[in-house]
């Protein structure tokens, strides 16, 4: 049985990930909250990744039972993301792959988000329309790796989302695009 352990930062969360033969053990988070109508900045979010990032590594350790020693190797996002979060998070998670001798294994955030979905799925080769903060791609798998087949050129949507977001005050917890949803199912129709 493979047991992995990953580390994700490349955004306002940091997470770590325990799992086991594609069975996820444990998954602590946290969030950098700014005030709403303001964007985190990339030193501000690394600062906060780095005052947690300890406290989340045990926790993840905890909830999933596991010791050092079990894990087989650690991943860790290797990019699309914001610069300074990434570094702070890489910079642990090469720490730890040293200190217990673990393999390392970068991961591209979009993949791993392709490859989530996979698993909880059960999808075998999707066409994905990936949206995040930073990224707007049409992905598909095609001769043994991700390609992309179409992306934005100008601004990503989870990107104007966030700017959306922030002229109107919304809030940022748990994040912009979930709260802009929920204040929409409250709408109504202007007929």
């Amino acid at each position: 049985m493979t047991v992995i352990i990953g580390f994700e930062g490349s955004a306002n969360k940091i997470g770590i990930r325990v799992v086991r033969d594609g069975v996820v053990l444990s998954n602590p988070r946290r969030t950098y909250i700014t005030p709403p109508g303001q964007g985190f900045m990339p030193s501000d979010t690394a600062k906060h990744h780095r005052s947690c990032i300890l406290d989340v590594l045990q926790e993840a350790l905890t909830e999933a039972k596991i010791t050092p020693g079990e894990i087989d190797c650690v991943a860790y996002t290797k990019g699309p993301g914001m610069g300074a979060p990434l570094l702070s998070v890489a910079i642990v998670a090469r720490t730890v792959s040293q200190l217990w001798k673990k393999p390392l294994l970068g991961v591209n955030h979009c993949i791993g988000h392709i490859e989530m979905g996979r698993l909880i799925t059960g999808a075998q080769n999707p066409t994905v329309l990936y949206v995040s903060g930073g990224n707007t791609q049409v992905i598909a798998y095609s001769e043994r790796r991700y390609r992309i087949f179409g992306e934005t050129i100008d601004i990503a949507v989870g990107n104007c989302l966030d700017r959306f977001a922030r002229v109107l005050k919304i809030s940022n917890d748990p994040s912009p695009g979930y709260n802009i949803e929920q204040m929409a199912k409250k709408g109504r129709d202007r007929k």
